[in-house]
């Protein structure tokens, strides 16, 4: 059973996987206390997947980009890692782009 929206409309509950996903992960992120030069990007992206959850319609192919630069971009924290893992799986409920 997916989970209801205000305006009624069943949510896509791999969208919700991934919008909660996103969410531990800019938290985590934001309570490390650590910099690090790739920071901006992470941040960037994952801001970016948030917008693609929050429209309902994610774009497979951008979402597996954006999973690559966050993952460049802090891949080396190991304090992230569950985190990051759990975004991974969020985008890989969506399947594989289709191939050109």
């Amino acid at each position: 059973m997916g989970r209801k929206r205000l305006t009624g409309s069943v949510e896509d509950p791999r969208v919700a996987e991934l919008r909660m996903a996103v969410s531990r992960l800019r938290r985590e992120l934001a309570g490390l206390r650590a910099e690090f030069p790739d920071r901006p990007i992470a941040e960037d992206e994952l801001a970016a997947l948030d917008a693609m959850a929050v429209s309902g319609v994610p774009e497979i192919p951008r979402m597996r980009r954006s999973l690559l630069l966050i993952a460049g971009a802090i891949g080396s924290v190991s304090a992230l890692a569950a985190a990051l893992r759990e975004v991974r799986n969020a985008v890989d409920l969506f399947g594989e782009p289709p191939r050109g």
